[in-house]
């Protein structure tokens, strides 16, 4: 059994990697440029500075990718009625559970510490986080494991005393290496038998945690209020 638990946030935790996506491929287009969903999945879970690399590869250039991030920005930051990026089913039930049997919690994302902040904040459960480890706060992204390292460090917990909980191949693998046992729960891209095998569960949707969460930290862990 697990003493701790360490989350993915983008596309795990908040539903935005789709939302994302979309808007690139969009703004793409607006610029004369076919941007494919099979291509924009290859930089999920990577760093911001390694994506930033490989967007400007398929958009053509440098000037164009700095036009594109413009206006992918404006569109992502309009002001709306409530958060941008929702909660994804079933995250907010499986916290609250592991914070009753006084698990450990963490964040290990590839997104920079202070917007990792602002998105857990927005959709109320930043309180359930002891500790963040975030892209900008480590030399290399996922697949590195430096990250899932971090995130142990600062909640005191060795790795392989930690569960981490992932929706994408790169941090998939950044945890593994890290030395720890992983929750696969895809988003975007289902994961390859390879991934499959890394992974301690392979789940549909977060929601399906709750299930398993006695037996992954032990029978205080229970999904009982």
């Amino acid at each position: 059994m697990f003493s701790a638990a360490v989350f993915d946030m983008d596309g795990l935790l908040i539903d935005s990697e789709r939302t994302i996506m979309n808007t690139w491929i969009a703004v793409a287009r607006e610029l004369g440029i076919t941007l494919l969903p099979s291509d924009y999945v290859r930089i999920i879970g990577r760093s911001l500075r390694e994506c930033h690399v490989m967007l400007a590869e398929m958009l053509g250039s440098e000037a164009v990718f700095s036009e594109a991030r413009t206006r992918v920005r404006a569109q992502l930051t309009e002001p709306q009625a409530g958060p941008l990026f929702p909660l994804k089913s079933g995250a907010a039930d499986l916290l609250a559970s592991l914070a009753r049997a006084g698990i450990p919690c963490a964040v290990a994302s590839s997104s920079g510490r202070e917007e990792i902040e602002l998105r857990l904040r927005r959709v109320g459960v930043l309180p359930f986080f002891r500790a963040i480890a975030g892209g900008d706060e480590v030399a290399r992204g996922k697949p590195d494991p430096a990250v899932y390292r971090l995130a142990a460090e600062r909640l005191g917990a060795p790795a392989a005393h930690c569960l981490a909980f992932e929706d994408s191949e790169n941090g998939i693998r950044a945890a593994v290496d890290a030395g720890m046992a992983v929750v696969a729960v895809p988003d975007l891209k289902a994961p390859t038998d390879e991934i499959a095998a890394l992974s301690l569960h392979v789940l549909a949707q977060l929601d399906d945690a709750l299930a398993h969460v006695p037996a992954w930290f032990g029978p205080r862990a229970s999904v009982a209020a």
